[in-house]
């Protein structure tokens, strides 16, 4: 035997016994295996509990609602036929179809960490009682609120810097003086105040149908306007005045307030408008004074004061809520009246869903005002009395050109000057309140001559002067209506008081 031929009889030596270490390999990795899968079966067996009940559950159909049935079982195999392939046995699946969406499932094949069976059971016995409770609950919550507002009334035309348990105390008087409650009760329970206009909370529904009375009851020289909140929706009920209620006529020179006629919303829509172009120094009771005169003025109010009620400034615009829906109307020809530096926008709000209304511009009317014709097309019934304005007294637009000087009237009287000490501090209360409105440079109240009883304001622009008169025309002072007009100022230099 060569060389060769025994080197290559060593190799098929050492290949033969690879082969049979490979066979060897493989055949005690099979054992391996199955003793390994009838452990696993056997452990599988010992914790069902199905397993110890007589019967394998897997094995045949189950009667007591399992999740697995004769007709969904799948041969002799064991796997359900709503298993997908290639998903192992073990693996939970959730079941889609029949009455099994209720999620009754077998018995150690859903982790615990998963198991949307007994969540689903659960949400299913709890929803009811859940549901019917969150209702009650709800409906409770609605109730509530809704009773809080029918017991809430408005009071607007409060004078500045009124404070809430003044105001409390006042009506609440006035309620046990007039018998509107019993001498001992305290109707009204709860205010809360802000800058002109305050809302107050009663008792009880009854209590605020009673207060309604208290409507146009003066308090320290202002008429209040005692009415229902904008949210109110419940029935109207009917009230009286009371200056009727009384028979006590109105104090010289407040203004009347209107009637509670019923708070029809679209009525009060008929009676609001849009007021855009507004700018942020612009306060609610600057563009309720400012536009209020401007339609005094020119004659298109049908009665005395001021026709704007109610003023809501949000941003860049506004809304101005006229005592009737005839001067809304008249209201329009506002459009494009300069103020402040701007042309404010006047027309009706989006919600308005009534007949359009004709109506001119700001300049239309004031040239047709001065000129003495003055045609509105948009009066009501009562046109004559608007479009035959009475002369008005002192206009402050057109009979004066804008200086910095400011004069008011019939804020004092002649006793009101004669100590020292009260001219004073008139001097000191005038200049704080009127600085608010811009550099204040000179105040100056005459207490003989011509200019007695005046006050003459010297600012620094124009602009701020058009803001005092705008901020302290049309108030009343101890129960007199303050006018405040532009005044000359080489006049004023000379000292000439004077009109």
């Amino acid at each position: 035997m060569t060389d060769y031929d025994d080197r290559r009889e060593r190799r098929r030596d050492r290949g033969d016994r690879d082969y049979d270490d490979r066979g060897s390999h493989h055949r005690s990795s099979r054992r391996r295996d199955r003793r390994s899968r009838s452990r696993s079966r056997s452990r599988s067996r010992s914790r069902s509990p199905d397993y110890h009940r007589g019967g394998s559950s897997h094995h045949r159909g189950r009667d007591d609602g399992g999740e697995f049935s004769d007709q969904n079982r799948s041969g002799g195999n064991g796997v359900p036929s709503g298993v997908p392939a290639g998903v192992p046995t073990g693996m939970a699946q959730p079941v889609t179809g029949g009455h099994h969406s209720l999620g009754s499932s077998v018995s150690g094949s859903v982790p615990p960490l998963y198991n949307p069976a007994g969540a689903s059971t659960m949400g299913a016995s709890s929803a009811p009682g859940g549901l019917s409770g969150s209702l009650a609950m709800m409906s409770a919550a609605a109730q509530s609120v809704q009773d809080k507002i029918n017991r809430e009334l408005f009071v607007g035309n409060t004078p500045p810097g009124t404070s809430e348990a003044l105001l409390m105390q006042f009506l609440n008087g006035a309620m046990r003086r007039v018998v509107l409650c019993p001498p001992d009760a305290t109707p009204i329970l709860n205010c809360r105040t802000n800058a002109k206009f305050a809302f107050v909370e009663c008792a009880s529904v009854d209590d605020a149908n009673r207060c309604l009375n208290l409507n146009g009851i003066p308090f320290l020289g202002a008429s209040l306007r005692v009415s229902r909140p904008s949210k109110y929706a419940g029935p109207h009920v009917p009230s009286q005045t009371w200056q009727q209620l009384t028979g006590q006529p109105l104090p010289p020179g407040m203004i009347p307030v209107p009637e509670n006629t019923g708070g029809n919303p679209e009525e009060k829509i008929n009676r609001e408008l849009f007021v855009g172009n507004t700018t942020p120094e612009m306060t609610e009771s600057m563009l309720k004074d400012f536009l209020g005169r401007a339609l005094e003025q020119v004659g298109l109010t049908q009665l005395p004061g001021n026709p704007i009620l109610a003023c809501r400034v949000s941003g860049k615009f506004a809304f101005v809520e006229l005592r009737s829906k005839e001067e809304a109307a008249n209201a329009l020809n506002l459009n494009n009246i300069p103020y402040l530096g701007a042309q404010l926008r006047v027309g009706r709000p989006s919600k308005y869903t009534g007949p359009e209304t004709p109506h001119g511009n700001w300049e239309d009317i004031l040239a047709k005002f001065m000129s003495g014709e003055l045609q509105l097309q948009n009066v009501g019934s009562q046109a004559p009395a608007a479009a035959a304005p009475a002369p008005v007294a002192t206009p402050t637009i057109a009979a004066q050109p804008p200086t910095c000087i400011v004069s008011l009237k019939q804020m004092l009287t002649a006793q009101d000057l004669e100590d020292d000490t009260e001219y004073n501090d008139i001097l000191e209360d005038t200049r704080d309140e009127c600085s608010s409105f811009g550099t204040l440079k000179n105040i100056v109240i005459p207490r003989t001559g011509p200019g007695a009883t005046k006050i003459f304001l010297e600012y620094l622009s124009n602009e701020d002067a058009e803001r005092a008169i705008s901020g302290l025309g049309g108030r009343t002072f101890d129960g007199r209506k303050v006018e405040a007009v532009y005044f000359d100022p080489v006049k004023f230099a000379n000292q000439d008081y004077s009109d």
